[in-house]
């Protein structure tokens, strides 16, 4: 497995998540890393992205002050804390790599399954 996602699950509005994704270090290593979100019925949809390093982050407005994304190379592991979960943050949340070190919105190239987050109200 390249890249795979875990820490879905379910939980009530204005609660938290922490997602993992694993992925290999031939993905991982010098890539910047994204994660995104798909709903029932809507297109995938850019949630934050990382660079290489750490130095770049970025944020969908919908998640800007709620959402965190970091990284830990060492664990070839991207992690995005959910706080303050909005019933319209419900979704399949996949993570994915871009082939170099500056994240973006867009541009990956290598995609891992998702995990479900629901959020009860």
């Amino acid at each position: 497995v390249q890249l795979q996602a875990s820490g879905g699950g379910l939980v009530q509005a204005g609660g938290s998540l922490r997602l993992s994704c694993v992925c290999s270090r031939r993905i991982c290593n010098n890539n910047a890393m994204g994660w995104f979100r798909q709903a029932p019925g809507k297109e995938r949809e850019f949630v934050a992205t990382i660079s290489w390093n750490g130095g770049n982050l970025d944020y969908a407005d919908s998640v800007k002050g709620r959402f965190t994304i970091s990284r830990d190379n060492a664990k070839n592991t991207v992690y995005l804390q959910m706080d303050n979960l909005k019933a319209e943050d419900a979704a399949v949340y996949l993570c994915a790599a871009r082939r170099w070190p500056i994240g973006g919105r867009a541009d990956y190239a290598y995609w891992g399954k998702g995990t479900l987050v629901t959020v009860s109200s």
